[in-house]
């Protein structure tokens, strides 16, 4: 009986084997059938991609008008530029005092992507004769070269003797208030000559991304020291009535 059993328990073994080698081909057949569908989805993936490139390019080109027509309604708005980069959150903290008072000169702001898009893109800043530096236009642009490798190349500024902001930063206290801390921060100038890192440039994409297509929302933030201003005077009068009602009462 014994013999018996272990001739059974051997082929039951037996069998188990043969299912783990069909279960085996089935997967390792499954594995190469999920590689082909997945190569025809990436196949997908990059049409769709080109074709979506296609329909930017062709939105980019209808909206060039518009933006035209939106710069030269700019124009008419004294310090538009330099009152949208203080309002905005990730600009202000980038603007020492000195900063602020040379981009009150910055009269236009244009960023064009080029015509493929994927390439990369273009930021100029247009400036009214001013006292800091001699250029008319300083700008930065962006690269993508056919390997996918990011590079940036920038605007050479003029300064003016004595002017160089980027050499002056951060060396005096700030006496601009309550909305930055006490030292200068570093100088916003600084980024035309920063290409280390032209892949994750973080000034290049707020401007591109976020400021350029609706500038009007950051121009118009409220300024909160005003509005702190405000509710002080507010405060201010109502205890100037408590006090004369006081007055009244004690008469």
């Amino acid at each position: 009986m014994a013999a018996s059993s272990a001739k059974v328990v051997r082929k039951e073994n037996s069998n188990h084997d043969g299912a783990d080698e069909t279960s085996e081909k089935e997967q390792q057949e499954a594995i190469e059938h999920i590689d082909e569908v997945q190569n025809e989805i990436d196949r997908l993936n990059e049409q769709a991609s080109e074709e979506i490139l296609k329909v930017e390019q062709k939105y980019n080109k209808l909206r060039q008008p518009f933006f035209q027509k939106r710069s030269d309604l700019i124009a008419k708005i004294p310090n538009f530029w330099v009152t949208t980069f203080v309002n905005h959150p990730q600009v202000s903290a980038l603007l020492g005092e000195e900063d602020e008072e040379a981009l009150h000169y910055l009269t236009r702001v244009e960023v064009t992507e080029f015509e493929d898009i994927k390439s990369g893109y273009r930021i100029d800043f247009y400036f009214d004769e001013n006292p800091y530096f001699e250029n008319k236009i300083l700008s930065k642009e962006f690269h993508l070269n056919e390997s996918g490798d990011p590079s940036s190349k920038s605007t050479e500024i003029k300064w003016k003797a004595g002017k160089d902001l980027t050499k002056r930063a951060g060396q005096t206290p700030n006496k601009a208030g309550k909305k930055r801390q006490h030292e200068e921060p570093e100088s916003f100038f600084t980024w035309f000559t920063d290409h280390s890192d032209a892949g994750a440039d973080e000034l290049g994409e707020v401007v591109k991304d976020d400021i350029w297509p609706n500038p009007l929302q950051y121009y118009l933030v409220p300024d909160m020291d005003d509005e702190e201003g405000e509710g002080d005077e507010d405060e201010g009068e109502e205890d100037d009535d408590e006090e004369g009602e006081d007055d009244g009462e004690d008469d």
